[in-house]
């Protein structure tokens, strides 16, 4: 994989340190993190679904 450089402050590299576990790589640590947000994403497109949208039941199928 090639691999880049991003610019972050000290205390955001220092943040991630903390989150991540002995020995664990910056890059696998935000990619933990991005997945995180993912799903709260797709969790919270889901509630919205349900509560404005009119399901019918199968029973009525």
């Amino acid at each position: 994989m090639r691999m880049t450089t991003i610019a972050v402050s000290h205390e955001t590299k220092e943040a991630l340190r903390r989150l991540g576990e002995k020995g664990e790589s910056y890059d696998s640590i935000i990619q933990k993190l991005l997945s995180k947000v993912a799903w709260k994403e797709l969790d919270e497109r889901w509630n919205r679904i349900l509560e404005e949208d009119e399901f019918i039941s199968l029973d009525e199928l």
